[in-house]
């Protein structure tokens, strides 16, 4: 049985020892990544997520078996419905997996849940993968309670 990291804020980490990781009421489902040899790849959405609101992630690790169904695929891309066994194979092979998520449409038991850590809060890309060293879009919605989000308007927009 593989395991699968999902990336949650510390805030709920005691709720999801205890409840298991619910389904958000508008959300698709449990958004995770295998683990994988590279630390990188399995918690490359940290950065990403930070830039919504919480402070601190931990790693919820859990496992689920190889023959689930579950959607994946690259975000902002169609997703498909395949086994999870068959979407590691998929991450594993491909040359550059960053931005590759997997999704599972129903809630992760307690019991399945194998431990939460602490993880180092500077993992991962921001905005999109590859996109270090590249200008940022400069508009006040994208930059919008985004960390120094004024102070990045201000330099971009007196160029």
């Amino acid at each position: 049985m593989p395991t699968l990291v999902h990336l949650a804020d510390e805030k709920d980490a005691d709720k999801i020892r205890n409840a298991g990781i619910r389904i958000r009421k508008n959300g698709t489902g449990v958004f995770c990544m295998p683990v994988l040899p590279d630390f990188y790849v399995s918690h490359q959405w940290l950065r990403e997520l930070k830039r919504w609101g919480a402070k601190t992630f931990v790693g919820v690790y859990f496992k689920m078996d190889s023959s689930e169904l579950v959607y994946a695929g690259r975000f902002n891309h169609e997703h498909r419905r395949i086994t999870l066994g068959e979407a590691i194979r998929e991450i594993m092979q491909l040359d550059d997996p960053l931005g590759y998520e997997l999704i599972i449409d129903r809630k992760i038991e307690p019991k399945e849940i194998a431990r939460i850590r602490h993880l180092p809060q500077n993992v991962g890309w921001r905005y999109f993968p590859g996109s270090n060293r590249k200008t940022p879009c400069g508009c006040e919605y994208c930059l919008k309670g985004t960390i120094k989000g004024k102070k990045t308007l201000t330099r971009l927009n007196s160029r």
